[in-house]
């Protein structure tokens, strides 16, 4: 478990067939090389609004993201700013391929329905630790974030003299 921090992005968003997604993507590194953002000092992550093994394909949505918290002025690769929120978030570390991402599956069909937590109002996004053209597939890192709803304070009982027991 951890607490997310709110994080500012310049955002390609990404609607239609998953198939497309590297074009998408594609955009924003474009937009990045542009700006000199170079990894190390700049976050890479995807907030995945549907799941696209469920969702049709005209209706999936993601968001591809870079760490970015100046103005993100109009440009021809379509990148906007957006906010990744503040979240306490379930976390899970996925090592390899990107295509299918083990963690996430773990988290939201394993991990969670023992966990006693419920979702929170984010969708789960995914923190690519480590990218460019020189990483393989099998060198991938993939940090999945889980958002789960914030609980308030747990009541106990209240006896007949007033006090919580």
């Amino acid at each position: 478990m951890v607490e997310f921090p709110e994080t500012a992005v310049a955002c390609a968003e990404h609607r239609g067939p998953p198939q497309l997604e590297y074009e998408t993507s594609r955009k924003l590194i474009e937009w990045r090389i542009e700006h000199r953002l170079l990894p190390a000092e700049h976050r890479t992550y995807g907030v995945h609004y549907t799941d696209p093994y469920t969702t049709a394909p005209a209706d999936h949505r993601v968001d591809f993201c870079v760490s970015y918290d100046r103005r993100v002025s109009p440009n021809a690769q379509g990148v906007v700013a957006k906010i990744i929120p503040a979240n306490r978030c379930a976390v899970a570390r996925h090592l390899g391929s990107r295509a299918h991402n083990a963690a996430a599956v773990y988290l939201l069909r394993e991990w969670l329905p023992r966990s006693g937590e419920a979702l929170g109002d984010f969708p789960i996004f995914f923190h690519y630790v480590n990218v460019g053209p020189n990483v393989q597939e099998h060198e991938m890192i993939t940090d999945v974030y889980l958002p789960l709803r914030i609980s308030g304070p747990v009541l106990g009982h209240v006896s007949g003299h007033g006090a919580a027991a």
